[in-house]
């Protein structure tokens, strides 16, 4: 019979909006023998994404809700310590959505991938070279499809998947303009992203300061916020732009449904396409996305940040310290070292 013990994060309550740290609480359970087709995972890291608030709202999302009482959902990074699959064996570092817990039993269903980038920090499989990096490199490429001397804005610049945008479009020789929040991320994007131009969202006049980091309009708007930005920027796209909508971080709450200006007209006269996109819509391709950016991490061309938080009792302020902009680069929970 199992004595080990397995710290866990449960949803606590239903949240409306944002999650805070009270809507969890922390507990600990046993972990359940082993059967066959069956295998552990010790997770060394815990993912925070902002996708994680639709998880646990109770609003219509694309997967279903976290249950109150149920470990919270996430993605994580760790060691297979204990297996009776034939797949993976003891010591396959895996990525998948096992949750914010220690300790996870699995029959590979939630696993997303194996790690097989063993010179790198593991930790990257849940940013750059996960989940950060696959939505980047398909919304992009499959949905934005950038062409050589274009011009892709990107809103949310400075985080884990609008730096990486960015890059990736500077990289197919487009020009890149990212939109932060704050002097400190405006900045990052320039020295540490490579961007041709990035603008303060809170600064007086969004307009004009669009207008001159785009003075040939926007062809590509990878969108990551919604809101008051993306009108902004939908009012300055080229004829056939291709707008990406990934997210909507602005939106604090959808009840009541937002309302805002109407953007067929342009759409319409530009003949401009606007498109929703998940990265669970490409889980197949996920190899091919791993395999174009990991060349890009191991010769510099694409840099990264992460926020490395200790302990399981950072994770359950974490979300809301997202949507507040506390972050610099991607967040994520250490529970033991690589």
């Amino acid at each position: 019979m199992s004595t080990l013990s397995n710290r866990q994060v449960i949803l606590k309550s239903r949240p409306v909006g944002i999650p805070q740290a009270e809507h969890f609480e922390l507990r600990t359970a046993t972990v359940p023998e082993l059967e066959d087709g069956q295998f552990l995972v010790k997770n060394h890291y815990l993912s925070v994404d902002p996708a994680m608030r639709g998880w646990v709202n109770a609003v219509a999302n694309y997967s279903k809700p976290v249950q109150v009482g149920e470990v919270m959902r996430a993605f994580t990074a760790g060691r297979v310590v204990q297996s009776r699959h034939p797949d993976y064996p003891e010591g396959t570092l895996v990525m998948g959505l096992l949750g914010w817990q220690e300790y996870a039993v699995t029959n590979g269903k939630t696993i997303r991938r194996t790690v097989k980038e063993t010179d790198l920090p593991l930790s990257l499989s849940l940013g750059v070279l996960g989940l950060n990096g696959i939505t980047a490199y398909f919304g992009l490429m499959a949905v934005g499809e950038p062409q050589p001397g274009e011009t892709v804005v990107v809103s949310t610049a400075a985080g884990a998947v609008g730096s990486l945008v960015g890059q990736l479009a500077r990289n197919l020789g487009c020009r890149a303009v990212g939109i932060a929040g704050g002097e400190t991320k405006r900045q990052l994007c320039l020295d540490a992203f490579g961007f041709d131009a990035a603008i303060d969202y809170r600064q007086p006049d969004l307009e004009s300061a669009l207008q001159q980091a785009c003075p040939n309009g926007v062809d590509v708007y990878f969108d990551n916020t919604s809101g008051t930005i993306s009108d902004t920027v939908i009012r300055h796209i080229n004829r056939q732009a291709r707008i990406v909508i990934c997210g909507t971080a602005s939106i604090p709450n959808w009840d009541p449904w937002p309302t805002g200006p109407r953007v067929d007209r342009h759409l319409l006269n530009k003949s401009a396409r606007m498109a929703g996109f998940l990265a669970f819509d490409y889980e197949k391709r996920y190899e091919e996305a791993i395999d174009y950016l990991v060349p890009l991490v191991r010769n510099g061309t694409l840099q990264y940040r992460e926020e490395i938080l200790d302990g399981l009792e950072a994770a359950p302020g974490s979300i809301a310290d997202l949507y507040a902009g506390r972050n610099l680069g991607k967040r994520i929970i250490r529970l033991t070292a690589d």
